[in-house]
C-alpha cells in the first residue's frame, strides 16, 4: 500500500454490519467484509468486533503467522495517530498459496543411536538391581555370622 489512508475510530465505527465490516488491528484499518464467510472461527466473531479496535481479541486468540500476514490483504488504511513501525513483521507482502497440495518438511536425524533409549532406561535399572542385591547379600552375611 503505497499511500495509506488515515481513518478515525469514529469513521471505522460506521462500518459494523455484515455487508460492511471494518475493524482495527495494531493500528491497521481492515475491511474484512469479503473474508466473513471464509473466517475459520465464523463470521459472528468478526461482526462482534466490527467497528472497534480488535487488537486485543486478535492477539489473545493467537493467530498464525499466515493469518497475521493476511491482514495486509484487507488493509484499507491506518488509524489516526498510529504509526506502523518500519520493518514491521507484517509488512511482508501477503501471497496466497497457488499450490493445490500440502507442503511438508523432513525432520533430520539427530545422530543419536536408536538403542540409546534402551541404554538410558536399563543402565540405571541395572545399577539399582546390583545395589539392592549387594545390600541383600550383605544383610544375609551379617545375620549368619
Amino acid at each position: 500500500m503505497a499511500e495509506k489512508r488515515v481513518f478515525t475510530l469514529s469513521q471505522v465505527a460506521q462500518h459494523k454490519s455484515k455487508k460492511d465490516c471494518w475493524f482495527v488491528i495494531n493500528g491497521r484499518v481492515l475491511n474484512v467484509t469479503k473474508f466473513l464467510e471464509e473466517h475459520p472461527g465464523g463470521e459472528e466473531v468478526l461482526i462482534e468486533s466490527a467497528g472497534k479496535d480488535a487488537t486485543k481479541d486478535f492477539e489473545v486468540i493467537g493467530h498464525s503467522k499466515a493469518a497475521q500476514n493476511m491482514l495486509l490483504k484487507y488493509q484499507v488504511g491506518v488509524l489516526q495517530g498510529f504509526k506502523i513501525p518500519e520493518g514491521d513483521s507484517m509488512d511482508v507482502a501477503y501471497k496466497e498459496s497457488k499450490d493445490e497440495g500440502m507442503t511438508a518438511f523432513v525432520v533430520e536425524d539427530d545422530g543419536v543411536p536408536k538403542h540409546s533409549a534402551f541404554i538410558d532406561f536399563f543402565v540405571p535399572l541395572l545399577v539399582a538391581g546390583f545395589f539392592f542385591g549387594y545390600r541383600y547379600l550383605s544383610t544375609v552375611a551379617q545375620i549368619t555370622n
